[in-house]
């Protein structure tokens, strides 16, 4: 969806995006240039985006990448979809997302931050009745749990830190 939502208001290429990427989410999507194209072609198959052969002088031709409206729903519905309760979901996809608010709809931001806290707080409530159904001697499933469940009570936090720098 990064790959996407970069084309949400403009067209480009796939080179830009892979550069844009690196720059603005290159701690969150470790993007080789190789992955971005395959991902770009997948994107291009499943009709999310379209793509257009720009001719150059002296130099091999150019795709200019569009995203359809299928592409657009689908980010769209993305956008405004939670990011689930596991700590890598929330790190990749919901800073992802909060990117594409930011840049796109500002004013969403607050209600993404309240739905990933409401995620949260339901994979805590699940854990924790996994917990405490766990018989005694599964020692290494319950030192688990319990670190899934520190990891995720921190994230509660830091969304509240990270809700007052927007």
């Amino acid at each position: 969806m990064a790959l996407l939502g970069l084309l949400y208001k403009e067209a480009g290429h796939g080179y830009d995006l892979h550069r844009t990427v690196n720059a603005d989410l290159g701690q969150v999507w470790h993007l080789s240039q190789s992955q971005a194209y395959a991902i770009l072609k997948r994107l291009e198959a499943q009709g999310d985006i379209s793509s257009e052969k720009i001719a150059q002088e002296k130099l091999p031709s150019r795709q200019l990448l569009r995203m359809t409206p299928q592409g657009r729903e689908n980010f769209l519905k993305w956008l405004e979809s939670p990011s689930g309760g596991s700590t890598r979901a929330i790190r990749m996809e919901f800073i992802t997302r909060l990117y594409f608010l930011k840049l796109y709809f500002p004013k969403r931001i607050t209600k993404a931050f309240n739905q990933q806290r409401a995620e949260a707080k339901t994979h805590i409530q699940r854990l924790e009745k996994i917990l405490a159904e766990l018989p005694a001697g599964q020692i290494y499933s319950r030192m688990s749990l319990e670190m899934r469940l520190k990891q995720l009570k921190f994230v509660l936090e830091w969304l509240d830190e990270c809700q007052q720098n927007f």
